[in-house]
């Protein structure tokens, strides 16, 4: 789209922390050998405290959470999904796989006769947060044998007693718990499921053995267990949240919701202002069902703060030159 801007992009466009977790010294031994059950067994035990759950019995570990949506979903007959929107449209799209008809509401209360309810908490992109009452009302209205999946992904930076991880014993709760955001390491396909022991059983026959490698088990159960890291990580989280919201409403744009990993802006120059900013080097997220948005992660570092107030604050509405409009992803 945009290939005479400077490189190396500055990709603005997911709500990944930019300041990872830093990895541990890894063993050879990781690499060339099968993860030990007693390793495995450590870092569902520091999930299970990290998170809230009631013990290791309630959790799974997978290779992100994206390849549990469907095997999630497919833990009911097929049947009527809804899902709480707009948000994450993956949701919808693995429901529709493990063969369910999928419709989209705008309230809690309509997920009640569902077979298979969807909320992301906090939301993406918009950040909104469910109240746990509110949901767990919902699954308890839910007829028998539906499942309430609740995707936490932005959980760790979420206010306090907003999960639903101490709650999956009720057993038609599933909680989705992403590591890879809040520890800025995407690349490393870790993600965990969190839900009545039966279900996590039948979750875990279905990823088989060795589902999660043993590089990956050794950094999540360090970082799980690295409280002062996670505490200090949340303040530093907070700051650059609102250091992003001064650049954003000093360029006009309006502030619409998100959390201390992205922020969701509004303005009625979001194409020119996405085209703007591609040209120079800096991508952020557009979206084609509400095309006053602009979704902006976190820069990494000084010089990405610079660059992207300088970009920001050379952008005037209606004074950029043309350009054709490219396709826009569909998916939130």
């Amino acid at each position: 789209m945009f290939p005479d801007a400077p490189q190396p992009f500055l990709d603005l466009s997911t709500g990944i922390n930019p300041l990872p977790y830093p990895l541990p010294p890894l063993r050879p031994e990781l690499f060339i050998a099968l993860p030990s059950a007693g390793a495995l067994a450590q870092l569902l035990a520091n999930a299970a405290q990290a998170y809230g759950a009631a013990s290791i019995a309630h959790v799974v570990a997978a290779p992100g959470t994206q390849i549990l949506l469907a095997q999630v979903a497919a833990l009911v007959r097929p049947g009527r999904a809804a899902v709480l929107a707009p948000t994450y449209a993956e949701h919808a799209r693995a429901a529709a796989l493990a063969g369910h008809r999928v419709v989209e509401v705008a309230d809690i209360a309509d997920l009640s006769s569902a077979d298979l309810a969807v909320v992301v908490n906090p939301n993406n992109p918009d950040g909104r947060i469910a109240a746990r009452e509110a949901l767990l009302a919902c699954a308890r209205a839910l007829p028998a044998g539906a499942l309430l999946v609740v995707d936490e992904a932005f959980m760790d930076v979420a206010p306090p007693g907003t999960s639903l991880a101490g709650d999956v014993g009720s057993g038609n709760i599933v909680v989705l718990r992403s590591f890879g955001k809040f520890f800025g390491l995407a690349g490393l396909r870790l993600g965990f499921a969190l839900a009545h022991p039966a279900t996590a059983a039948r979750l875990s026959t279905v990823l088989g053995p060795w589902a999660v490698g043993g590089a990956a088990i050794a950094i999540g159960t360090a970082a799980l267990a690295d409280r002062a890291w996670a505490a200090a990580t949340r303040a530093q989280l907070a700051q650059a949240a609102l250091r992003l919201d001064a650049i954003l409403a000093g360029a006009g744009l309006a502030i619409v919701g998100g959390t201390p990993l992205f922020r969701l802006a509004r303005t009625p120059a979001a194409g020119e202002l996405f085209n703007h900013l591609g040209r120079a080097g800096i991508l952020v997220r557009r979206f084609a069902e509400e095309p006053t948005w602009l979704r902006f992660g976190l820069p990494a570092g000084e010089p990405g703060w610079e660059r992207l107030a300088a970009a920001m604050g050379g952008f005037s509405p209606g004074l950029m030159r043309p350009e054709q409009d490219m396709a826009l992803p569909s998916r939130i």
